[in-house]
C-alpha cells in the first residue's frame, strides 16, 4: 500500500481530494452526490485510506498535529459570523420551537440508550467523549462534532470517535434519503397532526429576504482578510482560552478541583463565544464567510477521517444499533409533538436535517416541499451551528455521569 511520507503530500492529497469530489458534484452533476454529498464521500475515502494504513508516518502526524487544531478553531470563528441571533430571529418563535425541540428528542435517544450499549459501543471509559461529540454533530452539523473533537482532547477514546465519525456518515446518508422519500406522505402527517401551514409562505419570504441581502460577490481582498481574521482569531482565543482555564483553576480550583474544564474546553467556548459577538458587528457582512467556512470544514474533516480506520466500526457495530434506536425516538417524539402543536412535516423534516446533517443540508429537504423554503433551512441550520457547541459539553457532561 502507497504510503504518503511528508506532511505536504498530506494537505495536497486531501485537498485535491475534497477538491476532485466537489468538481464531480458541479461539473459532472453526478446523481449519486443529490442522495450523498461529497462531504460523507470525504468521510468514506478518507476512512478508507486510513484503514489501509496510507497515513502511518511521522511526517503525516507532525502536519496533522500542527494544522488541524489551529485550522479548527479558524473554522469555527469564520463559520459563526454568521450566527447573528437577529437574523435567526426572523425564523420565529414556532419555527425555532421545532428546531429545539428536534435537538430534545434526539437528546433523550442518546441518554436513554447510552446506559444499555456503552459496553457494547468500545471504546471503555472513554466512549461518552466520543458519543457528545456525535451529538454535537446531530444539533448543528460536522463543524460541531470536530470543535468537540478538540474540546474532549486526551478524554475522547480514538477508535470511538472513529466509530462516530462512520455512524455519522451512515446516519446522515440513509436519513436524508428517508426524508426525501417521506415528502409525499407529508398530506398524511399533517392530517394526523391537524397540522397549521397558514402562515409558512410569510416566514419563508422573510428568512429569503434575509438571506438575499447577505449575498454579495467577494473579491481577493476580501477573502485574504477574512482568511486573516480567521487564522489570528484561531491564535487569539486559544491563548485567551488557555488563560481563562488558569485564572479559573486559580480563583476555584480548591473548590471545583483542578482542571475542571481544561484548557481545549475553554479555547471552544471562548472561540464561539467571540464568533458570536463578532456576528452582530459589521464583520457578520464580509463577502466570503460561507465559502471560507465550507473551505476550513472540508479540510478539518478530511483530517480527522485520516486519523479514524473504518474497520472500528466494524469491531463495534452496536454504534449502528445506537443510531438508528436514537432516530426512532426523535420520529416517536416529533409525531407526538407535532399532533399536540399541529406542526407540519414540512418543518420537521427541515429542522430534523438542519439538526443532523446542518446548514449545507437542511435546504435540499426544505426545497423538496417548496422553493420558497431554502431561506428557512439555511437559518435552521445556523441556529445548529451556534448552539451544537454548547448542547455537546451539556451532552458530555451527562454521559461522563452515566459512564
Amino acid at each position: 500500500m502507497f504510503v504518503i511520507e511528508n506532511g505536504f503530500t498530506y494537505i495536497a492529497f486531501l485537498m485535491f481530494l475534497c477538491g476532485g469530489l466537489l468538481a464531480l458534484q458541479k461539473y459532472a452533476k453526478w446523481k449519486i452526490f443529490d442522495i450523498v454529498p461529497p462531504l460523507v464521500w470525504i468521510y468514506v475515502i478518507g476512512m478508507l485510506c486510513c484503514t489501509a494504513g496510507m497515513f502511518n508516518s511521522d511526517g503525516v502526524s507532525a502536519a496533522y498535529g500542527a494544522l488541524k487544531n489551529n485550522l479548527l478553531y479558524a473554522m469555527i470563528f469564520v463559520m459563526l459570523l454568521r450566527c447573528d441571533f437577529r437574523k435567526i430571529g426572523k425564523l420565529g418563535g414556532r419555527l425555532i420551537a421545532i428546531f429545539l425541540a428536534c435537538s430534545l428528542t434526539l437528546a433523550v435517544g442518546f441518554v436513554l440508550f447510552y446506559p444499555v450499549l456503552k459496553g457494547a459501543l468500545g471504546g471503555g471509559e472513554k466512549t461518552w467523549a466520543a458519543t457528545a461529540a456525535l451529538y454535537a454533530s446531530w444539533v448543528g452539523g460536522s463543524g460541531n462534532m470536530a470543535a468537540m473533537e478538540a474540546n474532549f482532547g486526551d478524554l475522547i477514546d480514538k477508535g470511538a470517535y472513529g466509530c462516530a465519525l462512520a455512524l455519522d456518515t451512515v446516519c446522515y446518508s440513509v436519513w436524508i434519503a428517508l426524508l426525501l422519500f417521506a415528502v409525499k406522505f407529508s398530506p398524511k402527517w399533517n392530517k394526523a397532526a391537524n397540522a397549521d401551514t397558514s402562515k409558512l409562505d410569510a416566514l419563508a419570504e422573510a428568512a429569503n429576504t434575509e438571506i438575499a441581502k447577505e449575498q454579495k460577490k467577494a473579491t481577493s481582498a476580501d477573502w485574504i482578510f477574512i482568511i486573516g481574521i480567521g487564522l489570528i482569531a484561531s491564535v487569539v482565543c486559544q491563548k485567551l482560552g488557555v488563560m481563562l482555564n488558569s485564572g479559573i483553576n486559580s480563583a476555584f480550583g480548591s473548590i471545583i478541583g483542578e482542571n475542571l474544564f481544561g484548557n481545549a474546553t475553554c479555547i471552544t467556548v471562548v472561540v464561539t463565544v467571540l464568533g458570536l459577538i463578532c456576528a452582530m458587528t459589521p464583520m457578520g457582512k464580509l463577502p466570503a464567510v460561507e465559502e471560507l467556512s465550507n473551505v476550513l470544514l472540508y479540510a478539518v474533516v478530511a483530517m480527522l477521517a485520516t486519523q479514524a480506520p473504518l474497520n472500528e466500526l466494524l469491531d463495534a457495530p452496536m454504534w449502528v444499533v445506537y443510531g438508528m434506536l436514537i432516530l426512532a425516538v426523535h420520529v416517536v417524539l416529533m409525531f407526538i409533538l407535532s399532533k399536540v402543536f399541529h406542526w407540519d412535516l414540512c418543518m420537521v423534516s427541515t429542522a430534523s436535517v438542519a439538526n443532523i446533517g446542518g446548514s449545507a443540508s437542511a435546504p435540499i429537504i426544505a426545497c423538496a416541499y417548496n422553493t420558497s423554503f431554502a431561506g428557512i433551512g439555511i437559518l435552521m441550520g445556523v441556529l445548529g451551528a451556534a448552539v451544537g457547541n454548547f448542547f455537546g459539553m451539556g451532552m458530555g457532561a451527562i454521559l461522563k455521569m452515566l459512564a
